[in-house]
């Protein structure tokens, strides 16, 4: 959405999440992420809610699961959350400064830690999230740029060794 205050730049993917609760969504991602909420606004035809959100240099929507509009409206047969669908097919990853520190924060927020902060033979140090509603985010610091020689080498390198 091209809403003032949060359109985005060309070029970038803005992810749309839906939840069964927006504001709940809305609070864990302030408290966990340090978001700001940038618009919100009725979804089209007055059900649902949907909000625009600014998390670290990123773009997030959150859109309310409406059951009833799931069922009527084939185009939007598939707009579910994690929970009524089983899962969630994919992982926001996000690269910040200090991933203890966020990591810790999300958990302290209601994040399911999946995986504690690691240093990966990638060269990243790297940890997993479950959020309330059911996305998975690696919250991750690049340590090392590797050649993906160097990676193949570590990848392939006996357990404990780099």
């Amino acid at each position: 959405m091209a809403i003032q205050g949060s359109e985005p730049s060309p070029g970038v993917i803005v992810p749309c999440l839906v939840v069964t609760n927006v504001d709940e969504a809305v609070r864990f991602y302030e408290q966990a992420f340090g978001a700001v909420e940038l618009y919100r606004s009725p979804c089209a035809g007055g059900v649902g809610l949907h909000v625009n959100l600014r998390i670290w240099n990123s773009l997030l929507c959150v859109n309310q699961e409406v059951p009833q509009v799931r069922a009527e409206r084939v185009e939007y047969s598939m707009l579910a959350s994690p929970g009524t669908l089983g899962g969630s097919t994919c992982i926001f990853q996000v690269r910040v400064p200090d991933p203890d520190a966020a990591f810790e924060r999300a958990v302290r927020s209601g994040a399911a830690p999946s995986m504690p902060p690691t240093d990966m033979f990638w060269g990243d140090r790297y940890s997993l999230v479950q959020d309330p509603f059911g996305y998975t985010w690696a919250i991750t610091k690049v340590q090392e740029v590797l050649s993906p020689a160097d990676v193949a080498a570590r990848l392939n390198a006996p357990v404990g060794g780099r």
